[in-house]
């Protein structure tokens, strides 16, 4: 016993130290740039997933506009084609505010919504507009989320330090307006004989 531990106080001391150092920095080494790219992945996916919800949200505002009487139906029309696009298209964050804002001139007036909604197919797709606009809103807040935890870790000293991240870019928030007009938010149906 006494042999080992003197074999371990001289220069294979040092050595087999140094090893076990090598190994540990290299094992946290790799677990970061694990998790730096399942972060990047997650920044990925989310973007997708907002891109479609975006993508959709349009289609029917294109499909809301033709119910519209101008102006206000060909404003909301002219902002909602700009916005139908490939699926692969970069997010046009003024083109999206300015389809928010197209969507909240067209329905700023509830007697006008409440007349709209008295036609079931026009009722019907104004539903699927708020829909739409619901799941915009949580998929913009999902990649936010996403890009503030890869953001985060790609600015730790020992990330930025080991070049960990590459040569990948790094993610940016998705600064839109999806707020919805509030003449659009779902009502219960009056109740006739209750006084």
């Amino acid at each position: 016993m006494d042999h080992a531990l003197q074999w371990l106080d001289g220069a294979w001391g040092v050595v087999l130290l140094t090893v076990v150092l090598l190994l540990a920095l290299g094992w946290y080494l790799s677990y970061l740039a694990a998790r730096l790219d399942r972060l990047h992945h997650r920044v990925e996916t989310s973007r997708a997933a907002l891109e479609t919800r975006l993508a959709r949200r349009a289609a029917v505002a294109l499909e809301v506009s033709r119910n519209l009487a101008p102006p206000a139906g060909e404003q909301l029309r002219l902002a909602a084609s700009r916005m139908v696009r490939a699926p692969d298209a970069p997010v046009s964050e003024a083109g999206e505010n300015l389809l928010a804002r197209a969507l909240h001139q067209a329905f700023a007036d509830r007697k006008q919504v409440t007349r709209l909604r008295a036609d079931p197919a026009t009722g019907e797709l104004l539903d699927e507009l708020v829909l739409a606009g619901e799941r915009v809103q949580l998929a913009r807040r999902f990649h936010n989320d996403a890009v503030a935890h890869a953001q985060r870790m790609r600015r730790k000293k020992v990330v930025r330090w080991a070049k960990l991240a590459g040569t990948a870019q790094m993610p940016q928030m998705v600064e839109i307006d999806d707020s919805q007009p509030e003449s659009l938010a779902w009502q219960p149906p009056p109740q006739g004989g209750l006084a």
